[in-house]
Order: C-alpha cells, then sequence, then structure tokens
C-alpha cells in the first residue's frame, strides 16, 4: 500500500488530496483546509482524521516502474513538487465518488417523494370514505 498526499491551492482555498494505491488500484479522497496549512496542522489532521476520511471507491492503475537511478529520482521529486494540481486518475476517482453520492442522493429523494406522494393519497381515501359514511 502506498498513501500520497498533495496540498495545492484552488480558488479560494488551500485543498489537500489523499491519493492511496494498492495493488494496482486507486483510491482517492479530498479534503478542504481553507487557509494555508502548516505542516504541523496537515500533520495533526491527518493523525487525527485519517481513519475518518471517506475514500473514492477503487479505480484500476498501472503502477509504473520506479528508476534506480538518483540522479532521475532527484528530477521526478523535484519536477513534482513543481507541478500544480492533482493527477488525472485521481481527478477520475474524485468524479467516481462523487457521481455515486449524487446518484445515492437521487434514489434517496425520490423514495422520499413516494413515500409522501402514498402517504397523501391514502390520506384522500380515508377522507373519501368519511365523507361518505353517513348516507
Amino acid at each position: 500500500m502506498n498513501i500520497k498526499f498533495t496540498v495545492f491551492f484552488e480558488e479560494p482555498f488551500f485543498v489537500g488530496v489523499f491519493e492511496k494505491t494498492d495493488g494496482g488500484e486507486l483510491s482517492v479522497c479530498k479534503v478542504t483546509f481553507g487557509a494555508e496549512p502548516t505542516d504541523a496542522e496537515v500533520y495533526s489532521f491527518i493523525l487525527k482524521y485519517y481513519n475518518h476520511l471517506r475514500f473514492s471507491p477503487p479505480v484500476r492503475t498501472e503502477i509504473k516502474q520506479k528508476a534506480d537511478n538518483p540522479k532521475r529520482r532527484s528530477r521526478a521529486a523535484r519536477k513534482q513538487l513543481e507541478k500544480n494540481g492533482i493527477g488525472t486518475k485521481s481527478q477520475q476517482a474524485l468524479k467516481k465518488q462523487y457521481e455515486d453520492n449524487k446518484a445515492e442522493r437521487k434514489a434517496k429523494s425520490r423514495e422520499q417523494k413516494d413515500a409522501e406522494k402514498r402517504r397523501l393519497f391514502q390520506l384522500k381515501q380515508i377522507k373519501k370514505k368519511e365523507k361518505h359514511r353517513g348516507h
């Protein structure tokens, strides 16, 4: 299992993205901080809330072979520090999580509306029967 945490500025807040790779599957969680967090704040956040984070459903991804050359590794690290934003796989995983939550909310809302309609219909039927009871 490999976990990567990236903090970047996304208008108007600072955002942190956890990327968890496990056996070729990537899960992502996005956290909004507000003002720029210090290293100590980030560390305490990870210690306190990591177990409560809701990661996206896993997405298949290819694990890249790591280079053994130390110069190449330092170049890659520098390049990664300069890079803004989150990887496309992470964006896809976040988008999938968002769509799943949206579908879940929509289904729940539809169910509640149908239950309310059934309840109102039952009330109408009861009122109709009471009106004709004495005749």
